[in-house]
């Protein structure tokens, strides 16, 4: 008789196939343990038999039954509560697209329009202007405003005139026709999407619009929106200059902004505003903006380069069932012609206005939606929730953008020659010391009385931003001095370190959060022993960072990588002095990248594709798919040091900033697919065979101890195995017979699921990417692989070089044999892995 539960899992079923039922102390009983313990061992079951009387009537079999069941209902609801979300998102989506299916039509009608119009006055060389108000939903009744010719003076009624144009224009842009939109490169709408966005093609300016669902009230999404400086990292600051009510219940605000810019090579930006914010008659909510060049003026700042917002804002609509739906607008004249021509797809391309500014919008909404629908918000290891991590990120952020750009009115001034290749300057100010001149545990003064700052920019030549991070995050021991890095540190003090970290590669590293779709992640790194204790020169102590890393993905475009970090005091508090320092690399060119994986900078992706005489296809077809060609990296150090050391500091940080040049020009070249492309072969470690060598005898160590084929070859030969190897859906990772095994080869599947490159993976040790219990049921069954040659692991977790856990349904490992039958490597296989 097929066994049932009934009323919430107080039915119960017996050996003889007899139903029983379970009382309402019983099963509160069982409830209680499995809140505790949701699989308890046979041991743990008889403990609770024991412990409560009430049970003692149940054989442990019933008890292991109703614990199955009950995982299998908390699955079942967990699932209905999954698929119930993805309805709703996929509710939204399509609505949505049919709001985007409409306007496109729209597009259509009024292109045939046009074209018809062309023909029969094809003699005429003067066309008429594109209407600009075509209308929709939300756009009826609004767009008619637009021809009133309203006055342009400062009184409320030419505001309202402006602010009235304004909404009818942006509101035509972010549903209607006014601009031609295009889809994002490499966007594609979907219920896991962050959105639908769009990108401008031939419009004045620049211009960006996204489309999302996000789980918060229209009044929440304005209240995020309007507060730019949270999300918008660029943004420095947004005066409020004046605020004027509107009769309708809106009003009018006239703000000035400034934006920080992004390189040493560039101004900053400015823009005076004005925006508006007003309910439509359907219950939307709109914010939009625009600059003002008329009414009110606000004069120019000095090193300030004056921009210009086009009508952009924010509809915010609220969603059946709860939650919002988001049109953003994002438009702007950003004066190209202002900075060297090098740097001026920066300001020219719509990829980079999007990925910066509209996405990041949205990302924090739904950053924010996310944190708010989880009712026991998640505590890190160093006790943070995410919103004070997402201050401590923003303050990162902030402290280098402060860096790399010096502002006069915040203090900081140039020593030494403006046009050197490494920029010093200082900043004495009260508000940039405050939070520094810390006492110590031990009752030492404080020494740090002046902040010094060396910052350059380099452009570099056919090297992916993204993986030539990952690069430097990874390989800090490549350019970094431990020397400088106890410095950096000096000017926090020391205390006790309770926190529990783990990591790779000599550094030790504690991960903290990851945001939407894992663009930043911030991190704590642990270098040990490097710094020394005021109270004892010789006794070395260990220093910690606060690390904050974006950009890590290769496949986005115009996205901007950066890794900022700053020596932190071992206690953590929120209020933390941080001196930042770090890089960023900008993206330059939009040209098309080679179509290969984000580890195709070492070799094996190449290696795959076999040319004439052997020769590899990067060597041989170099004209064909272009790199990400040129990129600008700036780097800003600072350091807290005492004034009458000035002299002396900026010499050392000018030389060690030069350094860290030097070094990265030479990892950037290592790293370049044109050197690659001269490499014939895998960049494995000396003594190791060549790949299609390696890849046939994994398969013939495999198919001896297994009896079965780990491939499925449609042809024969050494080329297909290692391609097929390399494309294999699990992770497949070679590592060493030494003492303590570390890997050596990893296919596509392997580098994925460790977040690595074949360069970087031979930093890593097999135990480190187990947690204890999968170190402790490797230290078990390490001996029977190494007797009988093969051996299986029950299914665990796993740890990425990021930092971040992997399940995995199983694992075989096997030796790997030479020609001669000897034991060249130990190779893993893990089955079904996934990021948990």
């Amino acid at each position: 008789m097929a066994m049932s539960y009934k009323d919430g899992g107080k039915m119960g079923c017996m050996d003889n196939g007899k139903y029983v039922r379970y009382t309402p102390e019983q099963v509160e009983a069982l409830e209680r343990l499995y809140h505790d313990c949701p699989k308890p061992s046979s041991i743990r079951r008889q403990q609770l038999i024991r412990e409560c009387p009430i049970l003692s009537n149940i054989e442990p079999k019933q008890i292991k039954v109703w614990f199955q069941n009950r995982r299998c209902r908390e699955k079942q609801r967990k699932e209905a509560s999954r698929l119930q979300a993805v309805n709703r998102k996929l509710t939204a989506m399509n609505k949505l697209l049919m709001e985007e299916n409409d306007r496109l039509q729209k597009q259509v009608s009024q292109l045939v329009h046009e074209n018809s119009y062309f023909r029969q006055h094809t003699p005429n060389p003067s066309l008429p202007a594109k209407d600009t108000s075509c209308e929709s939903v939300v756009t009826s009744g609004q767009h008619q405003v637009a021809s009133l010719n309203p006055p342009r003076d400062a009184s409320p009624a030419g505001l309202l005139s402006i602010a009235e144009e304004t909404l009818a224009e942006f509101l035509s842009k972010a549903t209607g026709t006014a601009v031609e939109w295009v889809q994002m490169p490499g966007m594609k709408p979907g219920p896991d999407s962050i959105g639908i966005i769009a990108i401008s093609h031939g419009c004045a300016g620049v211009a960006a619009r996204a489309c999302g669902l996000v789980g918060l009230e229209p009044t929440r999404v304005a209240e995020i929106v309007k507060d730019r400086p949270s999300w918008f990292r660029e943004c420095r600051a947004v005066d409020v200059m004046n605020v004027l009510p509107t009769a309708n219940g809106g009003t009018i605000e006239l703000l000035y902004m400034q934006l920080y810019a992004p390189t040493t090579l560039a101004p900053p930006r400015d823009f005076w505003l004005l925006r508006y914010t007003s309910v439509l008659e359907d219950g939307s909510l709109v914010v939009c903006e625009r600059s003002l060049k008329s009414g009110p003026s606000m004069p120019p700042v000095q090193h300030f380069v004056r921009a210009e917002m086009l009508p952009s804002g924010y509809l915010i609509r609220p969603c059946d069932g709860g939650g919002s739906i988001i049109h953003i607008v994002d438009h702007m004249d950003l004066e190209a012609c202002s900075v060297p021509e090098v740097l001026r797809p920066l300001y020219e391309s719509p990829k980079v206005l999007a990925q910066k500014t509209t996405m990041a919008a949205l990302r924090q909404l739904k950053q924010i939606a996310q944190e708010s629908s989880q009712t026991n918000s998640s505590v890190n290891g160093w006790g943070r929730r995410p919103a004070a991590l997402r201050a401590l990120s923003q303050r990162l952020s902030r402290g280098f953008n402060e860096a790399v750009n010096g502002f006069t009115d915040e203090g900081w001034s140039v020593i030494g020659d403006s046009m050197d290749d490494v920029t010093i300057t200082v900043n004495s100010s009260a508000d940039k010391l405050m939070g520094l001149n810390l006492t110590f545990s031990n009752g030492f003064a404080p020494v740090s009385n002046v902040v010094l700052c060396a910052k350059a920019s380099m452009l570099l030549q056919n090297v992916p931003p993204a993986i030539l991070l990952r690069f430097l995050r990874e390989h800090r021991s490549e350019w970094a001095d431990n020397n400088i890095d106890a410095y950096l540190a000096a000017a926090v003090k020391v205390g006790p370190c309770s926190a529990r970290v783990g990591g790779f590669g000599g550094q030790v590293i504690l991960p903290l959060a990851h945001t939407i779709e894992h663009e930043e992640f911030m991190e704590v790194i642990k270098l040990e022993g490097l710094g020394h204790s005021p109270e004892d020169a010789i006794v070395p102590r260990d220093i910690f960072l606060l690390q904050l890393c974006s950009g890590m993905d290769e496949n986005a475009v115009g996205t901007c990588a950066e890794l900022i970090f700053a020596p932190i005091d071992a206690s953590f508090a929120d209020d933390a002095p941080l001196l930042p320092s770090g890089f960023r690399i900008i993206p330059l060119d939009s040209t098309k990248q080679e179509a290969s994986s984000p580890n195709r900078t070492l070799d094996l992706a190449s290696a795959l594709e076999i040319g004439p005489a052997g020769t590899t296809k990067a060597s041989t077809d170099q004209s064909g798919n272009s790199t990400c060609a040129r990129s600008v990296m700036t780097i800003a150090f600072e350091f807290g040091i005492e004034s009458h050391m000035q002299e002396h500091v900026a010499s050392m940080a000018r030389n060690y900033v030069r350094g860290i040049i030097a070094s990265v020009q030479r990892v950037a070249l290592a790293l370049s697919p044109s050197h690659i492309g001269s490499q014939v072969g895998l960049r494995t470690p000396l003594g190791t065979p060549e790949a299609q060598t390696l890849a046939r005898w994994i398969c013939q160590s495999y198919r001896c101890y297994m009896g079965v084929e780990l491939l499925k070859l449609n042809s024969e030969g050494n080329e297909s195995i290692l391609k097929n190897l390399w494309h294999h859906t699990d992770a497949i990772i070679c590592c060493s017979m030494k003492a303590m095994p570390v890997f050596t080869f990893a296919n596509q599947a392997g580098l994925d699921m460790l977040e690595t490159t074949l360069v970087s993976l031979q930093d890593i040790t097999l135990e480190k990417i187990f947690d204890d219990s999968g170190r402790k049921t490797l230290c078990s069954e390490f001996p029977q692989i190494m007797q009988q040659g093969f051996g299986s692991l029950q299914g665990g977790i796993c740890i990425s070089s990021m930092g971040r856990p992997v399940s995995y349904e199983r694992a075989v490992a096997w030796k790997v044999l030479n020609e001669e039958e000897n034991a060249h490597c130990i190779c893993f296989v893990f089955i079904n892995w996934s990021f948990v």
